[in-house]
């Protein structure tokens, strides 16, 4: 259980995630998954990074139970914190990043992913950003770049789903396969990419950061400090509560 990574021996290392049962990741988990992502970038041994997760799903988020259960702000700083880093290192990592995304990938997932390279999707996963049904924002500079801009803002708004089938169309997912085949599909691409000169590789990976017209770590931080106005005005923690059936640790 955890974050684990390995390097296979054709220069593809594979970052697992694994936190039953929803894969919705602790304070901790954010800061193991960016240094995994940060670690590989650095070994020039890595060509390329593939993200997946054990379970019924890719990602659920932060652990919201963690947050309602830790005693003041400690735990929403740790989660904010956690997240800006691991959505920035799949974006820094020095080589491509390619998510294999399985059932839902919901709120901090589509962070990771609209990070990442490239995404390849099994047949049952779909994307979601509930954050404003928990009270919170965030997220929406990934969801942009999986997404046109009003869709984006329905989902948004909404916080609808979209099918993984959906975002073939919009060119935001490479593929969709069945279940069972979503690691093979991955590192099919992950082969192409891994057998091409890394330091090229490397160097197109800095360059076409270079270009893109959002710095995508400067838009999430914005989206942060809305988050940090709802919790302070306790409209978070009421939303957090409702949903986890839980009740905010307090200080006697």
């Amino acid at each position: 259980m955890g974050i684990t990574s390995d390097l296979r021996d054709d220069g593809i290392r594979v970052v697992t995630v694994d936190y039953p049962p929803v894969n919705a990741l602790p304070v901790r988990g954010w800061f193991d998954l960016a240094a995994a992502l940060d670690e590989a970038g650095a070994d020039l041994n890595t060509h390329v990074v593939v993200l997946r997760a054990e379970g019924k799903g890719f990602n659920a988020g932060v652990d919201i139970k963690e947050m309602q259960h830790t005693e003041g702000f400690d735990a929403l700083i740790g989660a904010n914190r956690g997240c800006h880093a691991a959505f920035k290192a799949v974006y820094e990592c020095a080589v491509p990043v390619i998510a294999a995304v399985n059932g839902f990938c919901l709120g901090g997932g589509v962070g990771l992913v609209g990070n990442a390279d490239t995404i390849v999707a099994a047949e049952d996963a779909y994307f979601g950003v509930p954050e404003v049904d928990r009270g919170a924002l965030g997220a929406a500079t990934h969801l942009a770049r999986l997404v046109p801009p009003h869709l984006q803002r329905t989902l948004y708004f909404t916080g609808r789903n979209i099918p993984a089938t959906d975002l073939v169309g919009h060119g935001s997912v490479l593929e969709v396969v069945p279940r069972d085949r979503l690691d093979e599909a991955a590192l099919a691409v992950a082969a192409e990419i891994a057998a091409k000169d890394t330091r090229v590789i490397r160097m197109a990976k800095e360059a076409i950061n270079g270009i893109d017209p959002v710095d995508v770590n400067r838009s999430y931080r914005f989206e942060q400090g809305f988050t940090m106005e709802l919790n302070l005005a306790g409209v978070a923690d009421e939303h957090r509560d409702r949903f986890a059936g839980t009740e905010k640790a307090r200080s006697e």
